[in-house]
Order: structure tokens, then C-alpha cells, then sequence
């Protein structure tokens, strides 16, 4: 058995953000990931994938974007590069290759077994990210059905029509990809966020961050639960997108060939019924996505940038013609049921009296109800950004200012000014 101060789980991007604060602060520790550095960025994500925030949001302790293409959007294997890049800056003590089995409260401090061997720790960091295990709907469980973790490309799957179940952000983007790989798709068409990627000539993440919507504390939202289950953006990052390409919306899927229903309503043999309430969902989506844009209006009246921006052109309505209640996958051709559902969380190693019937870890600011046991990256863990790669450096920053028992030194980064930070 091995002891030290501090053991991080997860050599993600918070994981490491963690690790870079520790160092920082002079304390010892160790990272322990199942696989490599930013594992599930390498072989839980389809092959075309790019980051939904622009490059400039990139921004970990210590570190953040400088490269030409600010407005950019990075690929699954550069933010690999960017995270191993990162751990080398400071020489990350981290542990490859090695699954944790158990973490459990014992002599004074906790026990973390993995299959390489045992740590005793005092402290623990929970680094894993807001993903667990994927869920898989009731009735859902056959030999069709492949997760969107499991998903590479159009030619990995069987031949046929594919049903994609999920519309916010992998659902809409597999869906897309597929109908241009030639595939018929039929979109099963859940709660979702819908937003333009740009309005008044900016970035919605610019929009975003400027209205304070993604400072908002999980204190000032009215249902934490809900808001820790809001939806993926129905976005997706392009680099120089060709005229028209720039939006990823039920609209342009349509314009595809994609056909959409409702929510899976139940699964019977090989016939898959859906309610009827795809036009409900859509104008839910609809509302929410106008409220916020009423948001920026006033900002920009509020700060005179009316003469900066441009004038508002919103998203057009969705037409919707009449959707499927019933799909026979076999007369239909369907080879595969594709789920992008989202997920559960999942931790199963963690013998402690910390977690919720759900699964998730009862936490206020990262700090759990066992004394010396953190968690980051979370969805909404504090703020509404807890969940990106720039959110979870502040999470981190509270964390480790908690486990350190004093106020950690300032990072370089001193101020953000359009949304770019500088030094």
C-alpha cells in the first residue's frame, strides 16, 4: 500500500486542472485514469467530431488558446494533443492504465484499490466528467441497438436505415452525418435546446458568456435537479462552413431527407411506436431559444452596441409535416437503433455514503458530505459552465482552495475582454 496526500480520479481536462492547481500549491498527489490522457475524448467520440465551444473557450489553469483561429472549433484529436501538451507543461504525476475498484473510508483517511495496487490517501478528488454509463431506455435492449459513445462512423454500421433516438447535440450531429453519408434516417425527436450558432454576427457562446448566463450558480435557478438535466445544445462546430451549413437544426435535417417522430413511446418485437408530440417539443425548444435572444436584444440595446451588431435574423419555425406514430424496422429496412440519449451517472467503485438514489454524488461546490472527498467537472456543479472544459477550471480553482485550507495564488489569466482572455 502506497501512501499520499491527495489521489485524483480522471486524467480528463478536469482531472488535470485539478493536478495543475495541487502542483501549484505544493501538494503531493497522484492522477489515476483507466486508460490515457483525455481517454473518453479519444475512444468514446465519433471520428468527425468538434467541440461545440469555440477554440478561444479553450482555457484551463495556466493555460488557454493562442492559436490563429480563435473562432475555431477544435477536433476531438487536437483537444487530445492540447490535454497530453498541457500534462507535460508541469509533468502531471499521472498513472495510465490503471481502473480504481474501490474508494472507501479507512485508517484515518480513505482507501482507493486499483488493479495496479493500493493507495491510502487523505484526501480524494473525484474527476471522472459529467458522463457515466449511457442510458438505454426500456425495451431498447437489443442486438440493433449501439450507443453514441460506441459510434465512429456511417461505414462502422450495419447496412440499412438507421433510427437515431435523441435530438440534442450527438443526435443531431450523427443524424446529419449519416443522411450525407446517403443513409435513410429517422430522427426520434426528444426534449432539446435549440439555439442559432451565431446571432447579431457573434457566437452564441459569446452571447452566453456576455448575458452571464453561463455564470449562472446553481443558488439562482428555481429546480436544481432540472437544471443539472438540461439538455445539449443543438449545436455543431464547423470550421469555415459553407453558405447555409453554419446551423445544425431539425429544419436543415429535413432539408436532408431525415424524417423525424416524437419520443420513443415503446419498443414491441420490431416495431417502435412513438407519441405524438413532436410539435409540443419543437415549440417548447422554440420558446426557450426566443426567450434568450430577447436576452441579447436588451443587452445590446442596454450597452449601445446596436451600431456593432448585426440586426436580428432569427431562426425560422421548423415545418413539421405529419410524423410517424409506428416504424416496422423490418419493412423499413432499419439495421441500426442509434442511441443518443444521453447519460447516467455511474460509480460504482465509490463505497461511500455520498451518492443519490440516482447515482449522482451529493456535493455543494465540490465538496461532498465526507470530509477530504471532491468532485469536479459535474453538469452544472456551480455554474451553468461546470460541465465545459472552460467551467471546470473553476471549479477546480474552489476545490482545491477547500482542500488546501487557504487561498491559492492568481492564475496569469487577468482579464477577458470579448470573450478572449488575456494576461
Amino acid at each position: 500500500m502506497t501512501s499520499i496526500d491527495t489521489v485524483v480520479i480522471g486524467a480528463g481536462h478536469a482531472g488535470l486542472s485539478v493536478s495543475r492547481l495541487l502542483s501549484r500549491a505544493g501538494c503531493s498527489h497522484v492522477v489515476l485514469d483507466r486508460g490515457r490522457v483525455g481517454e473518453r475524448w479519444r475512444s468514446e467520440r465519433w471520428d468527425s467530431l468538434h467541440l461545440l465551444t469555440p477554440n478561444w473557450m479553450t482555457r484551463l489553469p495556466d493555460r488557454w488558446y493562442r492559436g490563429p483561429d480563435p473562432d475555431g472549433f477544435m477536433s476531438a484529436a487536437d483537444l487530445v494533443g492540447v490535454l497530453e501538451q498541457y500534462a507535460e507543461t508541469f509533468d502531471v504525476p499521472v498513472l495510465t492504465g490503471t481502473s480504481v475498484l474501490e474508494v472507501s473510508a479507512g485508517d484515518g483517511g480513505y482507501r482507493v484499490v486499483t488493479d495496479q495496487g493500493i493507495w491510502r490517501a487523505r484526501r480524494v478528488v473525484v474527476a471522472t466528467g459529467p458522463h457515466g454509463k449511457p442510458f438505454v431506455p426500456p425495451g431498447l435492449r437489443t442486438t440493433e441497438v449501439l450507443t453514441a459513445n460506441r459510434y465512429r462512423n456511417p461505414g462502422q454500421l450495419a447496412p440499412g436505415g438507421v433510427l437515431v433516438v435523441g435530438a440534442s447535440a450527438s443526435g443531431v450531429q450523427i443524424a446529419d452525418e449519416l443522411a450525407r453519408a446517403g443513409r435513410e434516417v429517422v430522427l426520434a425527436v426528444g426534449r432539446h435546446t435549440r439555439l442559432p450558432r451565431s446571432y447579431r454576427g457573434l457566437d452564441v457562446f459569446w452571447w452566453l458568456e456576455a448575458t452571464g448566463r453561463l455564470a449562472r450558480t446553481i443558488d439562482d435557478v428555481p429546480d436544481p435537479v432540472a437544471a443539472r438535466r438540461e439538455t445539449s445544445l443543438q449545436l455543431v462546430g464547423r470550421n469555415h462552413p459553407r453558405p447555409g451549413d453554419q446551423d445544425l437544426d431539425l429544419g436543415t435535417l429535413q432539408a436532408r431527407g431525415v424524417r423525424l417522430a416524437g419520443h420513443v413511446n415503446e419498443v414491441t418485437g420490431r416495431v417502435v411506436r412513438f407519441r405524438d408530440d413532436l410539435a409540443d417539443t419543437v415549440q417548447a425548444a422554440d420558446r426557450t431559444m426566443h426567450r434568450f435572444l430577447d436576452a441579447v436584444d436588451r443587452r445590446v440595446l442596454e450597452s449601445g452596441l446596436t451600431d456593432e451588431v448585426w440586426s436580428p435574423d432569427r431562426p425560422r419555425p421548423i415545418p413539421l409535416p405529419s410524423s410517424p406514430t409506428r416504424l416496422d424496422l423490418r419493412s423499413e429496412r432499419i439495421g441500426t437503433i442509434l442511441l443518443a440519449t444521453g447519460f447516467v451517472p455511474d460509480h460504482p467503485w465509490l463505497r461511500l455514503p455520498i451518492t443519490e438514489p440516482n447515482g449522482s454524488i451529493r456535493q455543494r461546490r465540490g465538496v461532498t458530505p465526507a470530509p477530504g472527498v471532491y468532485v469536479v467537472g459535474q453538469r452544472f456543479q456551480h455554474r451553468r459552465d461546470s460541465g465545459f472544459i472552460d467551467g471546470a477550471r473553476r471549479d477546480a480553482r474552489d476545490v482545491v482552495a477547500h482542500l488546501v485550507g487557504e487561498r491559492l495564488p492568481a492564475s496569469p489569466i487577468t482579464a477577458c475582454a470579448g470573450g478572449r482572455c488575456a494576461s
